[in-house]
């Protein structure tokens, strides 16, 4: 195991953005210490969210914030951007904070090119931290998959879910959506 490696916090990683290591058009996030470059943003990923962004915000109104691709911190050492936030509301939007575990409600991620990825290592951090319920929809397999149940080894509850299926959110039992509505018409 190698013990040389060196941790980056989300203050050195926001102290680094600050000074202007990174180029401003350059998609990265901090998970587990660990600066990671995302992937570029597709058509089928970018319209999903959108579709996705549209139908919570229709059926869950003003009870909650939806933060796109913005960072929600989970630790001292990861601080992801999620594709979509389902998070409390707050009296000042987050000015002074970004969300933390304990007040977001649902986090989704859209996998065109990313699913192992969002499987797996975004899977591991959301748990740690708590996150009671994350998504992944898969635009190119056409299902989601619901994690629940969060430990610190991982989420003890995954589902994969067909497009013909109907699910809420965990803390909005009454926000029914099928998963097709999530996705590209065919």
């Amino acid at each position: 195991m190698l013990t040389n490696i060196r941790l980056i916090s989300v203050q050195e990683y926001h102290k680094m953005a600050e000074t202007g290591i990174f180029h401003p058009e350059e998609r990265l996030e901090l998970i587990a210490g660990q600066i990671i470059r995302m992937s570029a943003k597709g058509t089928a990923h970018e319209s999903a969210i959108t579709r996705t962004e549209r139908l919570l915000r229709q059926r869950l109104g003003d009870k909650v914030l939806l933060r796109i691709q913005s960072p929600v911190q989970l630790d001292d050492y990861s601080e992801p951007e999620p594709d979509i936030s389902v998070v409390k509301l707050n009296p000042s939007d987050y000015d002074d904070h970004h969300p933390n575990a304990s007040e977001v409600f649902l986090l989704i991620e859209i996998a065109d090119s990313s699913l192992k990825y969002d499987r797996e290592v975004k899977a591991i951090a959301y748990s740690k931290s708590g996150i009671i319920d994350y998504w992944v929809l898969d635009v190119v397999g056409r299902k989601l998959y619901m994690y629940r149940l969060p430990s610190p080894d991982g989420y003890h509850s995954e589902s994969i879910l067909a497009e013909d299926v109907t699910i809420s959110p965990l803390v909005f039992p009454d926000c029914a959506i099928a998963i097709r509505e999530l996705l590209r018409k065919v």
